[in-house]
């Protein structure tokens, strides 16, 4: 699935025109502190219109019996209220993902799964949600971006006994609804 969307905004990028095209890369400070780290990349489509990639990738465990192992896929179209990279957007996104959380607290208090410090969780996630967001410019390479966003997700689990054995104890599927994205992002412009 990971290479079906990679490959799919892979294919969208190059049948835009290379004249006047804007890339930003971009990544999000928020994520980083709490153990997600990302690189982003959004490209202009149109005269107010961006498509926003953002990936997510946390391979490593936390030291003893701790894990918050994830990757994580953000498409986003963004519509821009005056031109792309500056000022108001509003966005459509989808995520995908994978995990694997066990003795360990979920960031933000957002414990979908109630005991992650006693019992380990491994599953997929995919959703969609709105966005809302600004971008100031700080100089004509540079900026910084805030956003928020709630949508719904879908995540299956597989449920094991503690964090670190691999006892089976249930599995099945959770549904949220609530926030989907937060970002305050260091934003890099290529013209």
């Amino acid at each position: 699935m990971k290479k079906i969307i990679i490959g799919f905004v892979f294919s969208l990028a190059c049948m835009m025109p290379a004249c006047g095209q804007v890339l930003a890369l971009k990544s999000n400070l928020a994520a980083d502190a709490v153990a997600s780290p990302n690189l982003g990349a959004e490209l202009k489509l149109g005269g107010r219109i961006s498509l926003d990639v953002t990936a997510h990738y946390n391979p490593f465990s936390s030291g003893g019996t701790r894990r918050f192992k994830h990757w994580l896929v953000q498409p986003e179209l963004r519509f821009w209220r005056c031109e792309p990279f500056s000022g108001h957007f509003v966005g459509v996104h989808a995520l995908l993902g994978e995990y694997n959380v066990g003795d360990t607290d979920l960031p933000l208090g957002l414990d979908l799964y109630k005991g992650t410090r006693s019992w380990r969780y491994e599953g997929r996630a995919v959703g969609a949600g709105l966005s809302y967001g600004y971008q100031w410019v700080v100089s004509p390479r540079w900026g910084v971006e805030a956003q928020i966003g709630a949508g719904w997700v879908r995540a299956s689990y597989t449920r094991y006994r503690c964090a670190h054995c691999g006892e089976q104890t249930g599995s099945g599927y959770k549904y949220y609804l609530g926030p989907t994205k937060a970002a305050v992002s260091v934003v890099y412009l290529l013209k």
